[in-house]
């Protein structure tokens, strides 16, 4: 696994052993940072200095890209500790701890925001029916600035999730994942 565009093209990314870590694969995250920056509901502005939240971060690949394509910051929310230790592993392989915090928290049970994120990835375990319940507990402890851009990812055989707050921009299959690009209520 790698870096797949910006300042860190190319740059190896460690993923932990075992299977509970799924990292999205190079292809599907090219192509999701394609629709970002290419879209119109997104384009360059969508990453380009934004404040980026990874949560069920795993390997951090996600946050990682987003800093490599220019956003400002990146906070990671991952609990499991071989995903920590690796997450932390790849962002001192970027040198990029001074644009980053890793909480080793439940994504379902935030703690309060000291910044709202304007770019939020969410990739939890597939048929849990977790993407509406981390979007609920992180807007509720500000997590999510008004008008910030969710790309969600659930599984191809889980169905859409009701997505109340967020309106959906578009939406893509990547073999076994189903990505959706949301929109929080209050902005653009």
């Amino acid at each position: 696994m790698r870096i797949v565009g910006g300042a860190w093209r190319g740059r190896r990314l460690a993923t932990p052993a075992g299977e509970a870590t799924r990292p999205t694969a190079d292809r599907a995250r090219q192509a999701i940072f394609d629709v970002l920056l290419h879209a119109p509901f997104a384009g360059r502005a969508a990453v380009l200095d934004a404040h980026v939240l990874d949560g069920f971060a795993g390997t951090g690949a996600m946050g990682l890209e987003a800093l490599s394509r220019g956003a400002a910051s990146a906070v990671f929310m991952e609990q499991a500790r071989a995903a920590v230790a690796t997450l932390r592993s790849n962002i001192a392989a970027c040198r990029a701890e001074g644009r980053t915090q890793v909480l080793t928290v439940d994504v379902l049970a935030p703690p309060r925001a000291d910044r709202p994120a304007t770019l939020v990835f969410l990739d939890p375990p597939y048929r849990h029916g977790l993407v509406p319940r981390a979007l609920a507990a992180l807007g509720a402890a500000g997590w999510i600035a008004p008008g910030a851009l969710v790309v969600a990812e659930v599984g191809a055989e889980d169905g859409l999730p009701d997505m109340a707050g967020y309106a959906c921009c578009d939406e893509r299959r990547y073999g076994a994942a189903h990505v959706l690009f949301l929109r929080a209520e209050g902005g653009g």
